[in-house]
């Protein structure tokens, strides 16, 4: 039993289940980080050939693995997303937005780290600052090599991988930030 809301395609509030769902595949997660770092229209090809390139290493993909990739977005993922109030699929014209209500995804999808299921943002800040404890109570302790560096230096290093680390995390919810700079909800 679902336990969803709809008002309309245009108003609709996904399940914690739906969103598990949408997540549990890493080409329909693959779609959605692809459009949350670009703005306005994709094409169904040039989102299949980045997927592609994606999950080989390769650039270009293989031509079967491109192929393979556009006929499972067209028949199966790109619809049940546009379904779901995630994307815009238009399949007469091959192309793909992302919708407002994808937003309801994002707070799933912050817990994946350079695209990769296994480490999340928190546990990567989490590293970072226990990192930054333990050099900081080193260079306390006056540990050789470590403590040859001053503790301000030290912190500031820390601060600055954190600063980097957060920008590069936003850069990927950049449309998010411009719809809220612009005005938008």
């Amino acid at each position: 039993m679902q336990q969803e809301r709809h008002t309309s395609k245009k108003e609709r509030i996904l399940s914690e289940q739906d969103v598990h769902e949408i997540l549990r595949n890493d080409r329909r997660k693959a779609v959605i980080q692809k459009l949350q770092r670009t703005i306005g229209d994709v094409s169904l090809r040039m989102l299949a050939e980045s997927i592609a390139e994606y999950e080989t290493g390769e650039s270009p993909p293989p031509r079967n693995i491109r192929e393979s990739v556009y006929n499972s977005l067209h028949q199966t993922h790109l619809p049940k997303l546009d379904r779901q109030g995630i994307i815009d699929y238009d399949k007469n014209r091959k192309t793909v937005s992302l919708r407002r209500d994808a937003r309801e995804v994002n707070p799933y999808m912050d817990v994946f780290f350079l695209e990769s299921p296994r480490v999340t943002w928190a546990a990567y800040y989490r590293s970072v600052a226990v990192a930054g404890f333990m050099t900081l109570l080193a260079v306390a302790l006056e540990t050789p090599v470590v403590s040859a560096i001053d503790s301000l230096l030290w912190a500031s290093l820390f601060l600055v991988v954190i600063a980097l680390s957060t920008a590069y995390q936003l850069r990927g919810y950049r449309w998010v930030l411009l719809e809220r700079l612009l005005g938008g909800r």
